[in-house]
């Protein structure tokens, strides 16, 4: 996947989802090994349905690429082709941002579900997104946000900019 930011994100007490304060704190190398260890055994992960969890997930990522300042232009848009999780603006690039959210590791990393199928469904999404959109010169990049919770009140998100490009 392309270039790929790493953030440990720690939620205050207070909060019972993943909040904005949590997308600015990194982490030391011991936390980072810490995390990999409660990801593996996470029997302090909330139990989400997986739609809870895809939904706080997002949540999560529009809160992170705001902050990174990206323009948020639609969330959850679909079409024939099906639904684009996070359509942004970064400058002059046009991003479709695929989240994926997992609360446990033994499936692998959340990003290691996108595969050359979901490639093909982000292009198709993409065109029939862009037969609507105003501005016809425009780049356009797809993303992978990929969020594995840790506890209640952390999560371990990666940020894949240009995922379906040449490595």
């Amino acid at each position: 996947m392309g270039n790929s930011p790493t953030q440990i994100l720690g939620v205050p007490e207070q909060e019972q989802s993943l909040s904005e304060s949590a997308c600015e704190k990194e982490q030391t190398r011991n936390d980072y090994e810490q995390a990999w260890e409660d990801a593996q055994s996470c029997s302090s992960c909330p139990q989400y349905t997986p739609k809870e969890l895809g939904r706080k997930g997002e949540e999560a990522a529009v809160r992170f690429l705001r902050n990174k300042g990206f323009e948020i232009l639609e969330t959850n848009w679909t079409c024939f082709a099906g639904e684009a999780d996070i359509i942004a603006r970064e400058g002059d690039t046009l991003c479709f941002i695929e989240v994926k959210t997992r609360s446990q590791i033994h499936k692998g990393f959340p990003s290691e579900a996108v595969d050359a199928r979901k490639r093909d469904k982000y292009e198709r999404i993409a065109a029939c997104y862009l037969k609507t959109y105003d501005t016809c010169d425009i780049r356009v990049r797809f993303d992978v946000v990929s969020i594995l919770v840790l506890s209640e009140h952390r999560a371990f998100l990666r940020f894949h900019t240009n995922a379906f490009g040449a490595e």
